[in-house]
């Protein structure tokens, strides 16, 4: 068993559906943002009826300045999806509208078959003017409004959506202008605090005593560096002086003076060597006497 008239649609808008959004082309990915300002509204409706009417009533009366550019087109019936989609190609070959709007109003499954048909969906889909679908009332889906870059309820809320309220605007862009007065107004009165207590500053006020603190400052850290400078200077006069006695007490000279004298052998090729034992000079050997205050020679006699 099948089921008759509705039913066969419905399985055939189930499949296409299926097919489509397996392919690609619901992907929320490739839709593009509608434009918040159109200047051209392109519209692809049927050229008599309510939905053109409630397009161009909603619009004028959202921003008067909008051009809305109509291309009639059939919306139901057979070969309509054929003329739908050569009108959506039409006005992107010739660039004719900053963003379209397909729209018709209510009806049965059948009298909106042609937005479900493949021809329509790849049209909308491949559009490079972005496209808002308003087919039927609010509870009616069809293929179309899922290949659309944004789906409208109603042609009236689609015409809403494409224009912006022109007074809405003009509220902004007074508070705007509003709030950018009072917020330099703000700024210049806080400027100008600044401005006043940067002139009472001691830096403008009284330039040289910052300079003068510094010379102070500059002078004392002078006096530091020459006290530790001198400082330093005494210790090492101590440490040395310490370090010449010691050396001095040290010293052979201290040691001559008190009578005693170095004893050296005068031997070929080393005339200093010190004499340390008797064992190391023998009879008639010459030797070196040192005294304190001079040298004599001598020799071994006994």
């Amino acid at each position: 068993m099948q089921e008759d008239g509705i039913g066969d649609l419905y399985r055939k808008y189930e499949e296409l559906k299926a097919k489509l959004q397996k392919e690609g082309y619901f992907a929320p990915e490739h839709k593009r943002k509608i434009p918040y300002m159109p200047q051209v509204i392109g519209v692809l409706t049927s050229a008599t009826g309510a939905v053109i009417k409630d397009i161009i009533n909603v619009s004028t009366r959202r921003n008067p300045n909008v051009h809305i550019r109509l291309l009639p087109v059939p919306v139901q019936g057979a070969g309509a999806e054929v003329k739908i989609a050569e009108a959506v190609e039409f006005m992107n070959k010739e660039k004719l509208a900053d963003v379209l709007i397909l729209a018709r109003g209510g009806g049965s499954i059948e009298d909106l078959w042609p937005f479900n048909e493949e021809v329509t969906v790849k049209a909308v889909y491949n559009s490079e003017i972005p496209v808002i679908s308003a087919v039927g009332h609010e509870t009616d889906f069809t293929i179309s409004d899922f290949a659309a870059d944004l789906r409208a309820a109603t042609p009236s809320a689609a015409a809403e959506i494409a224009v912006q309220d022109i007074k809405e605007i003009k509220f902004k862009l007074e508070t705007y202008n509003k709030r950018y007065k009072t917020a330099l107004k703000k700024k210049l009165e806080y400027t100008n605090l600044r401005y006043e207590k940067t002139m009472k500053s001691r830096a403008f006020t009284d330039p040289y005593s910052k300079i003068n603190e510094q010379y102070i400052l500059i002078d004392n850290r002078v006096k530091e560096l020459e006290k530790h400078i001198t400082v330093k200077i005494q210790t090492a006069k101590l440490q040395t002086g310490k370090l010449v006695s010691k050396l001095d007490a040290m010293s052979p000279l201290k040691t001559l003076i008190r009578g005693y004298c170095i004893v050296g052998a005068d031997v070929p090729g080393c005339p200093d060597r010190i004499v340390k034992s008797s064992k190391d000079i023998k009879l008639k050997d010459r030797i070196n006497l040192k005294f304190h205050d001079g040298e004599r020679k001598a020799e071994v006699i006994e």
